[in-house]
């Protein structure tokens, strides 16, 4: 960044999971999660959200641009037969954290759930993202039972959501 306190333009937007700058975040976030988790991280023992889960109807993927680089995502999976919708995939890059994206991520990620006829979000993760737990908990997030059995989660989160 350049100058004291300038903030680089940030862009949030539904973005086919497809499209190289959603591959991009997709495999960061991989990434850093085989790294910080106590015993690595394999996408196919974890719950499913491949891309046509995160194409509308069944959900949809926001990819944060920070001056143009591809920087942060966050998705939704949507469920026909309730008004539940699930956080997934939700990351930022260490480059930009501090910047409020992650805040940001999340609140559009709420936005966009009730726009779809979502009243309540879920989400799960796990105990090593630990800025990831203060997050949710801050933006509102209760912690509930288990609701799932997702093979890498420690903390399960849910919000209500207000009506659109």
């Amino acid at each position: 960044m350049d100058g004291a306190g300038e903030r680089p333009e940030v862009d949030i937007a539904v973005t086919d999971p497809r499209a190289p700058a959603a591959r991009r975040c997709l495999q960061a976030y991989f990434g850093e999660l085989a790294g910080r988790f106590d015993d690595g991280f394999d996408p196919g023992l974890s719950i499913p959200a491949d891309d046509t889960e995160l194409t509308l109807p069944a959900g949809l993927l926001l990819v944060a641009t920070v001056a143009g680089d591809p920087a942060g995502c966050g998705a939704l999976k949507f469920h026909a037969n309730d008004d539940i919708a699930e956080v997934k995939r939700m990351w930022v890059s260490p480059a930009v954290r501090g910047l409020g994206l992650g805040r940001r991520l999340l609140a559009e990620l709420e936005a966009q759930a009730a726009r779809h006829g979502a009243r309540l979000l879920r989400l799960e993760t796990n105990r090593n993202l630990t800025e990831a737990i203060a997050l949710y908990r801050a933006a509102g997030y209760a912690e509930v039972a288990a609701f799932n059995d997702e093979a890498y989660a420690h903390h399960w989160f849910e919000k209500r959501l207000q009506a659109r």
